[in-house]
């Protein structure tokens, strides 16, 4: 019970306290030892060759030859020069061959380097000029042995036999299998998305589908508009025999379209669909504001693979079943009454594609707010004493291995503990702020402050600063730069005063704790690194009331 007598093995806790010291030492040294390739930072560094120019606009044209699992097209780059330069760099798998790199109707001479394309110009670029070259590509894109967590090429067949082909890159980069700046930080102003497959199957993209041509070759072209800012990884194809069922939504914004693309075979499992779609529109809606997307629309596409979150395209990979795949990780009961693919990926349109971490290292933004979306949408339908124990269940699967936030510039994730541990932390900052009319005020203002735009940690932390009146500082160092539980240490003095500080490795830390006796309400208390004393007098330990269940914390009592 969240308000119960907390009984705390204080031997166990001063062991957790003792190995996080030591491990805290050994971790340093570790940290120092773990080497990225020059590949690792090509990819992941925001070099001269990359912030000369800003990315405005696409037009990527593939085909896609299912039979040899073979991609050819190309991809326009219209941009904008940052700086005055001659020489660029953009990125394409090395596994895919770079045919010809065209400017102004010439040939552009290039190199390579891993991943790396770097292109010379014929004279400077001078800042301020908008202008395009056009990359001509080919090859045997990286196959996905487990997308969407490995990343590439999902080449599968339907129960039909048809072919059944997806993109899913998150992580991996969409230089797997089309070039461009494949970087978080830059993303394309809009983007045309033209693929040719086979007589008899479809494409579905992100964006408005502007038109549909036969080809003389045996193929037929999809082209699709993508009117907002959109980042690369998000850009998706999505091939197989297909049914489309069309609605509208009304959202915050007037009419909002939303398509379902599903295999034929599944067309009786819409309205399964439809039912989640619609209560999870309303309930981020609700907490976050207008769906960031509507000039696109938002689609659900049925894929082979689990599920990702392509913008205003999400692919869909559920089974149409409630759960993930017919699982609850908190153990409540509450994650079964929904399907957790459309409420999760679509809480990434907030979380995700509307806010976008600008580097791979902050990718804990995107996972942390929107495996915390999950909580709302329970507390939107089902109440708010669910969506506790929604939150307090997914700390089963917190491992606490390391920091949620990756290293900067070497295109590299942080922790698992992101999605679990991180919806955990935005919980605890709700108790924290203690009222939830102001919460969501602050996650709206959130989307609609740094609405198509790119952020980093500064940006959240110091933005829920601004919004509450209350430093998080020292609140996200602890819990998102570094891995070990903040404990709260309490004593009873002779005079029966209580005394509490926090012991943590981030420096002069601090962080407000609900704390009270049994038989009155828990009051906030500010507590930092420093004993101080409570104006709390009890002679029994156990009567103390600590809420653990919404703080996430280890407790050490003498």
């Amino acid at each position: 019970m969240r308000n119960s007598s907390m009984k705390y093995s204080i031997q166990l806790v001063i062991c957790i306290i003792f190995c996080t010291l030591c491990l805290s030492t050994q971790a340093q040294l570790m940290k120092a030892k773990e080497l990225f390739s020059k590949a690792d930072s090509l990819r992941g560094m925001l070099t001269p060759l990359r912030t000369c120019y800003d990315i405005q606009y696409y037009h990527l044209d593939v085909k896609v030859d299912i039979e040899n699992r073979y991609i050819s097209g190309s991809n326009l780059f219209k941009f904008v020069a940052v700086d005055n330069f001659d020489r660029l760099q953009f990125d394409l798998f090395e596994n895919l061959s770079v045919d010809s790199i065209t400017f102004h109707g010439n040939k552009l001479p290039f190199e390579r380097s891993y991943h790396a394309v770097f292109v010379d110009f014929p004279s400077t670029i001078e800042k301020g000029k908008i202008d395009s070259f056009t990359v001509y590509y080919a090859g045997h894109p990286v196959a996905a042995t487990r997308a969407p967590w490995d990343g590439g090429f999902d080449w599968k067949t339907d129960s039909q036999g048809k072919p059944w082909v997806a993109t899913a890159c998150q992580g991996l980069g969409a230089s797997v299998w089309w070039p461009n700046k494949d970087h978080q930080s830059d993303e394309v102003d809009s983007m045309l998305v033209s693929v040719s497959v086979p007589n008899g199957l479809m494409n579905i993209s992100n964006g408005r589908l502007q038109k549909v041509e036969q080809l003389t070759n045996g193929y037929t072209r999809y082209d699709w508009k993508v009117r907002n800012p959109i980042n690369n990884y998000n850009i998706a194809l999505n091939i197989g025999d297909y049914t489309h069922v069309s609605e509208l939504y009304a959202g915050e914004k007037g009419p909002l379209t939303i398509d379902y693309y599903v295999l034929k075979e599944n067309v009786a499992k819409i309205p399964h669909l439809k039912k989640n779609a619609k209560q999870t529109l309303d309930a981020f809606e609700h907490w976050f504001g207008p769906y960031p997307f509507y000039e696109d629309g938002y689609k659900l596409v049925e894929t082979a693979h689990l599920g990702m979150e392509h913008q205003s395209a999400v692919a869909y990979g559920n089974k149409f079943q409630n759960g993930y795949l017919g699982r609850d990780a908190s153990g409540t009961g509450w994650g079964l009454k929904w399907d957790f693919i459309v409420v999760h990926e679509t809480g990434h349109e907030w979380f995700g594609n509307n806010i976008t971490s600008q580097d791979l290292a902050d990718m804990w933004i995107h996972e942390s707010f929107t495996n915390y979306s999950e909580a709302l949408f329970i507390d939107y339908h089902y109440g708010k004493e669910a969506s506790l124990a929604y939150v307090h269940g997914n700390r089963q699967g917190v491992l606490n291995d390391k920091p949620l936030q990756g290293p900067y510039h070497v295109n590299k994730e942080g922790s698992g503990d992101m999605y679990a541990k991180g919806g955990v932390l935005m919980n605890m900052i709700r108790r924290i702020i203690d009222d939830d009319e102001q919460w969501r005020r602050i996650l709206r203002g959130l989307n609609e402050t740094f609405y198509h735009k790119t952020v980093n940690y500064h940006d959240i932390v110091n933005y829920l600063h601004q919004a509450s009146g209350i430093d998080f500082g020292t609140v996200f160092e602890q819990y998102v730069q570094r891995k070990s539980l903040p404990v709260l240490e309490i004593r009873k003095t002779a005079d029966e005063q209580l005394q509490c500080r926090w012991i943590t490795e981030t420096p002069n830390f601090k962080m407000p704790m609900h704390i009270g006796v049994a038989g009155t309400p828990q009051k906030k208390f500010e507590v930092t690194s420093q004993f101080q004393t409570l104006p709390l007098k009890i002679s029994n330990l156990n009567d103390l009331r600590i809420d653990t269940f919404n703080y996430y914390i280890g407790v050490l009592m003498q």
